[in-house]
Parts: C-alpha cells; sequence; structure tokens
C-alpha cells in the first residue's frame, strides 16, 4: 500500500502514466464537440460522445490560483505538474518567486521512468513548460527553451520554439544545446517516421508550423500533415521499450486559441483530434491492462463558451458549424492578408471577399439579417483601417478582441447561427472535468482541486513526494 497526499491505493503502482491536458476545455468544448459529432450525421437530438468522456470514473476539478478565480495556462499547468498555487504566468515557482517547485515528470524520471512531453502548440508554450522548466514568467521563452534540453526527458513532440536563438536573435540556437545534450532534432515527416525504438533522446517538431510556431489547427491540416495523434503514438513507441515504464503528457493547446477567438468550429475540431490522441493510450492500455492509466482533464475552460444563443433560444444547429472549412488563422492567412496588401483601403469593398466568405464559413451573405449585414460592414472597414465612430474604436477589445475584425466577426455569426454563445475573449473561472481509465483510477472521482491531480497521480505511481516539492532559489 502507498499513499500520497492523503490519497491511497492497494496493489502494484501504475507503469504507464498518460496525462492528456486539454487546454480551455471544459464541458462547453467537451459537449460542443459531442453535439457536433452527432449533427453531422443525423438529425436526432441526441450526443455522439467522445472516446474519453466514456472512461469509466469522471470528476470535477477546481481551477483557481494563488491570485485569482480565473487562472492562466502557467499557474493551472503548475498546480497540475508540481501541486502547487502560483500567480498567473509564472511557471514552478511560488508567488512570491523565491521557490521552484519539483514536477511530476521529474518525479518520474528520477524513478528511472522515460518521459515524454507533446503539444501542439510549441513545445516552450506554458503548458508543456510547466513539466520540466522554472521561471518567473512565461514569457522567458529562451530561457524555458534551455531549460527543456537540461531536463534530460526522453522525448518532446509537436510545435517549435518561440525564441530559438532569444528575444532579440542574438544567443546560441536552442537546437544547438539540445544536441550538445545528446538530442536528435527531426523536423520532417521523413525523419520523424524513421524513429524507431533506441533512437535516443529526441526533439521531433512539426514540419508545417501555422501560427507561434504551432502545429496547424486540424481543420487546416493538409492530408498527410502529421497530426496530434501522430505524435502521440510515436512517443509512444519510443517511450515504451523501457522496463521501467513512463509519463507522458500531451496538450491539445489550440483548443484553448481556438476558444479565445472565439472560432467554436476550430475548436471543436481540435478538441476531436485531441479525442484521437487519447484513443492512441486506450489502445496502448489494452495491450497493457493493470498497469497503465490514462488521465484527460482541462487546465481551465477559456471564452465563455455555451450551448445556447439568445437568437437561436432553445434551438441548435451545429451542422452549420460543419460548413466551416478553415480557422479564423487560416482565413486571415490565406484570405484577407492578401487582400489587404493589394487593395487601397479607399478601394476595398465587402463585396470582393463575398464568395471567399461563403466558402470558407459556409456563410451566404444573403441569408445575413440586416442587423448582420452591417456588423459585418462595420467589421470589414476597421479591418481595412477606414476611419469610424470614436465610440467603436473605444470598443474594439469587446467587439474584436484584439483579433482581425472582419474574421471575428464572421466566426461569431457562424456560431451564433449554430446556437453557440461566449462571454470573452480570455478563460472563465469554471470547474473542468477530469476522466480516467485504468490502474488506480479510482482516486480521480470526485470534486477536487488541480492540485490533488499531482497528489494523485504521484500515488499511483508511487513517488514519495513527502519531503516537499520546492526548493530556495539561490540569491543572486
Amino acid at each position: 500500500m502507498e499513499t500520497s497526499g492523503g490519497n491511497t491505493i492497494s496493489g502494484k503502482p501504475a507503469k504507464y502514466v498518460f496525462l492528456f491536458i486539454g487546454d480551455g476545455m471544459a464541458m462547453p468544448q467537451i459537449s460542443s464537440a459531442e453535439i457536433y459529432a452527432e449533427a453531422l450525421a443525423s438529425k436526432d437530438i441526441k450526443i455522439r460522445k467522445l472516446g474519453f468522456s466514456r472512461f469509466p470514473v469522471s470528476g470535477l476539478t477546481t481551477t483557481y490560483d494563488a491570485g485569482s478565480f480565473i487562472t492562466d495556462s502557467a499557474s493551472a499547468g503548475t498546480a497540475l505538474a508540481s501541486g502547487n498555487k502560483t500567480l498567473n504566468g509564472v511557471v514552478n515557482m511560488d508567488p512570491g518567486k523565491t521557490e521552484k517547485f519539483r514536477t511530476i515528470a521529474e518525479y518520474a524520471r528520477d524513478k528511472g521512468m522515460k518521459v515524454g512531453v507533446v503539444s501542439s502548440v510549441s513545445l516552450d508554450h506554458a503548458t508543456p513548460a510547466v513539466f520540466y522548466a522554472k521561471v518567473p514568467s512565461r514569457g522567458n521563452y529562451y530561457d524555458i527553451g534551455v531549460q527543456l534540453s537540461d531536463s534530460g526527458f526522453d522525448y518532446f513532440g509537436g510545435g517549435g520554439f518561440l525564441q530559438r536563438t532569444g528575444k532579440k536573435g542574438d544567443q546560441r540556437d536552442i537546437f544547438d544545446i539540445a544536441k550538445e545534450k545528446g538530442y536528435q532534432i527531426v523536423d520532417t515527416r521523413e525523419a520523424f517516421s524513421a524513429l524507431k525504438p533506441g533512437a535516443g533522446k529526441v526533439i521531433a517538431v512539426n514540419e508545417t508550423l501555422q501560427d507561434s510556431s504551432a502545429m496547424p489547427y486540424d481543420i487546416d491540416r493538409a492530408e498527410g500533415d502529421l497530426s496530434l495523434s501522430d505524435f502521440t503514438a510515436k512517443g509512444i513507441e519510443l517511450l515504451s521499450d523501457d522496463p521501467d515504464g513512463f509519463f507522458m503528457m500531451v496538450e491539445g493547446g489550440k483548443i484553448d486559441w481556438a476558444c479565445h477567438a472565439n472560432d467554436a468550429a476550430a475548436s471543436i475540431r481540435d478538441t476531436i483530434a485531441f479525442d484521437r490522441a487519447i484513443d492512441k493510450a486506450v489502445a496502448f492500455a489494452d495491450k497493457h491492462p493493470g498497469e497503465t492509466l490514462i488521465i484527460v482533464t482541462g487546465d481551465h475552460e477559456t471564452g465563455g463558451m455555451t450551448i445556447g444563443f439568445a437568437g437561436t433560444q432553445y434551438a441548435t444547429f451545429f451542422d452549420k458549424a460543419g460548413l466551416q472549412k478553415m480557422s479564423f488563422v487560416a482565413f486571415d492567412q490565406k484570405v484577407l492578408k492578401p487582400y489587404k496588401a493589394e487593395t487601397p483601403a479607399a478601394k476595398a469593398k465587402l463585396a470582393d471577399l463575398l464568395p471567399a466568405i461563403q466558402d470558407a464559413f459556409g456563410l451566404s451573405y444573403d441569408s445575413l439579417t440586416a442587423v448582420q449585414k452591417e456588423q459585418l460592414e462595420l467589421a470589414f472597414q476597421r479591418s481595412m483601417g477606414n476611419k469610424i465612430e470614436r465610440s467603436v474604436q473605444e470598443d474594439q477589445y469587446l467587439l474584436y478582441g484584439g483579433y482581425e475584425p472582419l474574421t471575428v466577426k464572421i466566426t461569431q455569426i457562424v456560431n451564433q447561427t449554430a446556437g453557440i454563445g461566449w462571454t470573452s475573449y480570455a478563460h472563465t473561472g469554471v470547474p473542468v472535468a477530469t476522466f480516467a481509465r485504468g490502474a488506480h483510477q479510482e482516486l480521480f472521482s470526485g470534486y477536487y482541486d488541480n492540485t490533488d491531480i499531482f497528489r494523485k497521480m504521484a500515488a499511483a505511481m508511487a513517488l514519495d513526494v513527502s519531503s516537499g516539492s520546492s526548493v530556495k532559489v539561490a540569491a543572486k
């Protein structure tokens, strides 16, 4: 019998442990994906459950941090990874930034287990960073990148790096540092596919990076491009040859990014892609029953997403979201940005873009209400930089959240037509759902704090964390 933080297990500890984090994913994101999946297949009023929402154990998890009921990914990730509360923006340090926290991944490594970290966003972003780095600000991307290779973890996969040569481009390349620490860097599909067990320590960066060194949204992923499930499967292949087992964290990071922009279709598609990655872990668990634990949770909710909009009242039409073919980012990059570059603002006309809008979002201008047409025209003028009323300029953030006004207004109309509402372009403070399957799954039932997930994982893995997980920062 092993204990950790009041959690008790009987029998052998979990040998293979997966922690899947849907960034920005709470019940609205999960429920929307389940309604969407069924809406594309039938007109029946029912849901098509995701694989992980069928797990035998589920719970609710609070997400507040040391300074706010609304957390960010750094403080929420720190809670999950180390069991400690901290402030927004801080990675594995206390609120006073005088102590550094030890993470579940580091405990697993020191026990002899292999460790993998996978993310659809950059590998130096907040959520992957909390498993290996300790910095006072999540924006210290270069320092985080250096600490990545210092971790000695066995496998990193997914996105790239935001500051490979530092903020000013005048520091040593992160890749060169990693190679010195024994890492093999692969950044093509061919090199990725060629990786086999025994390859040693690996950093696998997706060949196609879309925005902020992240993998493309799944809605934009080209046929043949690697997916989050591919990086998860490769991690399993490379890590599972160790007799001491492994710990792997996999983040669906762009669920959050899509919700920040209130792009429901992109968020839903990335949630479904996240579920497909979890399927890889389930297939592995089926071959290793009694030894594998899979945990799925979110770090916070993003966007205040809800199922229901005043304009559709008690009805939803999620099949309308299924007409969208690309994310807000892809539309900006492929349609709006080139148009703005080629067209003087004085000569720009919304009519020029209506065919592209209909093709990308399934939105027919003729079907819009007079109010929606007016809103779309206003957003178009704002995107083109034309002068508009001062009151609209002052309300820029409330209207468009800092994104391209035209694109956000298009997705807002699509969402409203489908019956999906939003309250924010930021995070919200509602609890998230946690699901578990496999060895010691019962630990994850109930209503508990995000810091307890660290202790529950430690108990399931028989890791001794009783001496505490922090060290004082040396005085300068």
